[in-house]
């Protein structure tokens, strides 16, 4: 092959796959905007009470508080989880309308983790999946189309990737005759803007492969969790195969102490009850993660028997969960506060950019074909000799 039909070949392939994918990155893009800023948006957005004034020192309520004024407010209800968050003193009890029904009538409680106070009784998931971040989230995620629409994003994230890639193979020889960073100003509109697109594109090259391949990762959480509890999670519950949901549960801050003790050093960040949909039947599972800025977002699973509290193991995470775990805050940037964040917004930006300036090249060069073959259309029927009626 010939590098001109090499070449030829990679235009169409960075061609095609930036069509394909650029309207729904567009929709990814925009939507991530204000999904970089979730914790700051949520809390300007925030109804609920706020945190109690007590002493900077005062312990955590013992999670059984919790639980009991959670089974007050909903008797008929049973918990589904509790999460902790990791940057204030406030537990979410997760509740439902029976154990594995989490993601139908599922809803959250807001309670004060020190004094067990009810900050904010919140909506069905099914509710607040139409309020402005959760119309974003979903959106972003799956386009209001569970699975089907995360597998979908995932494949226009993974054709945005070989966009990039081609792309790069495409600005060598692009390049080879101008300076880089060169902007004809000066000459058509569209060649400004093919200079424009390509200076963008190859500055933030690798946040857009970055982000892209992330995206992708992160699309595919359903499938891998689900891998997880159909491969690992079997080996451990053999022994209680077959065996009902427990009616009487083992203490919720006897679980969290047994975590604690599995693995010293580490924090509890979010228990499922038995029965949980992302969960084992008999067991309740405590998520453990560290205190390090990387360990803090990878979290262990340490399976505990639901009617004794006793430790059953504690188990280790594959590879492919780790590096989905791993993937999540970086898809966002979440690793460096603030600044990383406006920084992540920024380049967000100069990719819309990218892809609505790649989009009018597209529309430009058909005019400008078009607008030739008409010309010459035009020529041919002016050249051609007029024929005199008979």
């Amino acid at each position: 092959m010939t590098a001109a039909s090499t070449i030829k070949t990679w235009y169409l392939v960075h061609k095609w796959t930036s069509l394909v994918c650029t309207i729904f990155l567009l929709i990814i893009c925009l939507t991530g905007l204000p999904l970089v800023f979730h914790h700051e948006i949520e809390h300007w957005l925030d109804d609920g009470k706020p945190l109690s004034a007590v002493p900077a020192d005062t312990p955590p309520a013992n999670l059984d508080k919790l639980v009991a004024n959670a089974r007050a407010m909903y008797p008929n209800e049973v918990v589904d989880y509790l999460s902790f968050d990791p940057d204030e003193p406030q537990v979410f009890v997760g509740m439902a309308k029976t154990p594995g029904d989490g993601l139908a009538s599922g809803h959250a409680i807001r309670m004060d983790a020190r004094t067990g106070d009810v900050l904010l009784d919140g909506p069905l998931y099914t509710e607040d999946k139409f309020s402005f971040m959760g119309i974003m989230l979903a959106l972003h995620v799956d386009l209001f189309a569970g699975l089907t629409g995360e597998l979908f994003l995932g494949f226009m994230g993974l054709l945005f990737c070989v966009a990039i890639v081609s792309g790069v193979v495409l600005y060598g020889p692009f390049m080879k005759k101008l300076e880089f960073g060169t902007v004809r100003a000066t000459r058509s509109t569209r060649l400004k803007w093919l200079d424009l697109h390509n200076l963008l594109g190859i500055v933030t090259l690798v946040w857009a492969l970055v982000v892209g391949l992330t995206g992708v990762i992160n699309e595919l959480s359903t499938p891998l969790f689900r891998l997880w509890q159909s491969t690992e999670l079997p080996r451990v519950l053999e022994p209680y195969k077959g065996q009902p949901i427990p009616t009487q549960l083992a203490s919720a801050q006897l679980v969290a102490d047994t975590a604690r003790k599995a693995m010293p050093g580490n924090e509890v960040s979010f228990i499922s009850f038995p029965g949980n949909a992302f969960g084992s039947p008999q067991h309740f599972i405590a998520w453990m993660r560290g205190d390090s800025p990387l360990t803090s977002k990878l979290n262990t699973p340490v399976l505990i028997e639901g009617r004794t509290g006793d430790l059953t193991t504690v188990a280790r995470m594959p590879w492919y969960l780790t590096a989905l775990e791993v993937s999540r805050p970086l898809h966002f940037g979440d690793y460096g506060g603030l600044p990383l964040k406006i920084i992540w917004a920024l380049l967000d930006l100069v990719t819309i950019v990218v892809l609505v300036s790649g989009l009018y090249l597209w529309l430009a060069r058909r005019r400008a074909t078009e607008a030739r073959i008409n010309e010459l259309i035009k020529k041919h029927q002016a050249a051609a000799p007029q024929r005199t009626p008979a």
